[in-house]
C-alpha cells in the first residue's frame, strides 16, 4: 500500500492516501522513508496509536512507533488532540507538498477541548496555548493525542491547589521547531515543563495498567497538595530550582514527573 502510493504521488495528478493500525506502521517504514528521502506528498492515516485500545491485546499496542516514526527525516507526524485538531492536520497534510506525512489517531472518542477560532489553523504552529492562566502560570503541561483533555483536567485539579499550569498541545514536533525563538519560548514559557504522553513509555503490561488507572479522570480527583510534583511546582515559585525538562524532551519520556504524580495518587 505505502510503496503504490509513492508511485501514485511520482506520477502526479493525485494525492495519495491510507489507512492502517499505528502498530503496523513498521511493514510500511521502507516506503514511508523513500518518501521522506524523495520529497513527496502522501498521507498515512495511522490510527490505535494510544493507551486506550481494545481486545487486541499487545500486538496492537504501538509502543515505540511515534518515536521512531518522530525519528525519521522530512516526516510530518501529527498527534491530534480532537476532531479539530484532526481536520486542522489534514489541512496541514495537504498543503504539505515536499514532505509525507502521518497522522496518529487514537481509537477511543475524545472531548473537543476548542472551538474553530478564526480561519488560524493552530495544528500549523506545531504546539500553541490551550490554557493559558490569568494570572501567569507556575508550570506548562505539554500534551499531546489522547492525553490533552487529561492535561486540561490535572490543570482544573492544580488550580484547586493554587498551582497556576498551562496546558500546550503539541501536535507536531517538526513543525514547532520551525516557528521562530520568541513563539516558542511564549508557547512553552519561562517556567518548568512537563510533558504528558503515555502513548509510548514503558512495556505491554505498563501501558495496560496505565490504560486502567489513566483514563478514569475521577482518579485525578485525589491529589494531594503534599504530592512531589506540587510541592516542586512551589518550591520553584518561591524562588528555588525545579527541574524541568523542554519539549520534545519531556513529551517523548511520557512526562515521568506529572503522569507519576498522578498514578501514585490515583
Amino acid at each position: 500500500m505505502a510503496a503504490a502510493m509513492n508511485g501514485i504521488a511520482l506520477h502526479g495528478g493525485f494525492i495519495p492516501y491510507g489507512g492502517t493500525f499505528l502498530t503496523f506502521a513498521d511493514y510500511s517504514r521502507p516506503a514511508i522513508r523513500l518518501a521522506a528521502l524523495m520529497g513527496i506528498r502522501v498521507i498515512h492515516v495511522m490510527t490505535h496509536d494510544s493507551i486506550g485500545l481494545g481486545e487486541d491485546g499487545p500486538t496492537h499496542q504501538p509502543v515505540e512507533h511515534l518515536a521512531s516514526l518522530r525519528a525519521i527525516p522530512n516526516l510530518l507526524v501529527f498527534r491530534p488532540g480532537d476532531a479539530i485538531e484532526t481536520a486542522e492536520a489534514w489541512d496541514c497534510a495537504l498543503r504539505s507538498e515536499a514532505s509525507p506525512s502521518v497522522l496518529c489517531l487514537s481509537r477511543q472518542a475524545l472531548p473537543a477541548f476548542r472551538e474553530v477560532n478564526g480561519e488560524t489553523n493552530q495544528v500549523a504552529f506545531g504546539a500553541y496555548v490551550v490554557v493559558e492562566p490569568a494570572d501567569g502560570r507556575d508550570v506548562t503541561l505539554i500534551a499531546t493525542g489522547s492525553e490533552v483533555s487529561i492535561a486540561i483536567e490535572a490543570a482544573k485539579l492544580l488550580a484547586k491547589e493554587s498551582v497556576r499550569a498551562a496546558v500546550v498541545s503539541a501536535p507536531c514536533f517538526d513543525q514547532f521547531r520551525q516557528q521562530s525563538r520568541e513563539y516558542r519560548t511564549a508557547v512553552l514559557g519561562r517556567v518548568p515543563r512537563i510533558g504528558v504522553e503515555a502513548a509510548i513509555e514503558g512495556d505491554w503490561g505498563a501501558l495496560a495498567w496505565r490504560q486502567r488507572r489513566i483514563r478514569r479522570h475521577d482518579r485525578l480527583r485525589r491529589i494531594r497538595s503534599g504530592g512531589g510534583a506540587v510541592s516542586r511546582i512551589r518550591h520553584h515559585r518561591a524562588g528555588g530550582r525545579c527541574g524541568g525538562a523542554a519539549l520534545p524532551g519531556a513529551v517523548e519520556t511520557g512526562g515521568n514527573r506529572l503522569m507519576k504524580f498522578i498514578r501514585d495518587k490515583a
